[in-house]
């Protein structure tokens, strides 16, 4: 299925694909001249053995409703039912059903369906997409644009914007004119807009088309870090968070959490976030988040950092400071001493 516009435009046609070659959805032609309909049809294996020079098959035009008996315009063997003058260029056994039609008027405005007859097989093709998947960062890409030259004027020019440092190939064929870009997708190009011109030379006069195609771009996870609320060093017994973010696409499946400690990795949680009430000396120590998605994975780390609570001594030793244990200390080194001298204090006594 297909819209064709015929009446006031005053450029051709323009195709814009990528990879594969499709049945486009709309047509704009210029009045008085001819529009080449580039088109091809899939069916299921089993009617593949209709498609034989024996079976001599048939293609049909309908227009504006897929019921043959009363929107038929064009039938590739049946010239008495045409309302258009026209012809199919492509093979139909090779499911190519390519066709030109002549002397473009306002009459030709309207939705059209293919139809293929041959042998046993009739199907109409009432449904057209041109949805493009997304593709795989690091696979090839190739992307089309092609013009159909107009039978009475010079052929047109293409021009391709929103690609930097992208080789482009330009070739032309009878009745139009290729160019195509080819190159590596990576997550850079996500959601970047290929444009692409044409310029025609119509009675003294340039006319403009143009369209344009967004790549979509799959990866893994990219950028992927780590935050932490209030501070990577903290003081004992407050509250912290730490946030994994990371950019991929699709979307990020799950985050993973772990903390290294004595050699071994601990597994803690999956989630956004980890989050500690009160903190402890025991919490200190590197923390790892892995993001994944169907792609791959990426890691981000950070360094939790446990400042004592009640800090009565400070020295220039970054990794040691004195706590309560201090207290501990002072208590065990009195006793100690008062151990030692009592004796010593009697003796002299005597």
């Amino acid at each position: 299925m297909l819209n064709f516009k015929g009446i006031k435009q005053n450029y051709h046609i323009l195709l814009l694909l990528l990879i594969l070659n499709i049945l486009p959805q709309n047509f704009q032609a210029l009045s008085g001249s001819c529009v080449i309909i580039k088109c091809r049809f899939e069916i299921e294996e089993k009617h593949d053995i209709n498609l034989v020079p024996e079976s001599a098959a048939t293609g049909l035009w309908l227009k504006d409703g897929d019921k043959t008996n009363e929107h038929l315009v064009f039938h590739s063997t049946d010239h008495k039912s045409n309302h258009f003058n026209g012809k199919i260029t492509g093979n139909l056994l090779e499911k190519n059903c390519t066709t030109v039609f002549y002397n473009v008027s306002s009459k030709h405005t309207g939705r059209y369906y293919f139809r293929i007859e041959s042998g046993g097989l009739k199907y109409v093709y009432t449904v057209n997409t041109s949805t493009i998947n997304e593709v795989l960062e690091g696979s090839s890409v190739s992307l089309r644009c092609s013009a159909e030259t107009l039978c009475s004027s010079p052929p047109p020019t293409l021009t391709w914007s929103s690609t930097p440092r992208i080789p482009l190939s330009e070739s032309s064929r009878l009745e139009e004119l290729i160019s195509d870009l080819n190159f590596t997708a990576t997550h850079r190009q996500h959601r970047v807009t290929f444009t692409c011109t044409i310029t025609y030379q119509l009675q003294d006069e340039n006319k403009t088309a143009q369209d344009n195609i967004t790549l979509h771009v799959q990866y893994s996870p990219k950028n992927t870090s780590v935050s932490v609320l209030p501070s990577s060093s903290v003081l004992e017994g407050r509250s912290v968070t730490l946030t994994c973010s990371s950019d991929a696409n699709p979307a990020v499946l799950n985050y993973t959490w772990s903390r290294e400690g004595e050699g071994q990795m601990e597994q803690l949680q999956t989630g956004h976030t980890l989050t500690f009430d009160r903190i402890d000396l025991k919490h200190r120590g590197w923390y790892h988040c892995t993001a994944q998605n169907q792609h791959g994975t990426q890691n981000s780390s950070v360094m939790l950092d446990i400042q004592c609570e009640y800090l009565l001594l400070y020295i220039s030793a970054h990794d040691i400071c004195f706590t309560k244990c201090i207290y501990i200390y002072i208590y065990i080194y009195i006793q100690w001493h008062a151990k030692v001298w009592e004796p010593l204090a009697e003796s002299v006594k005597l």
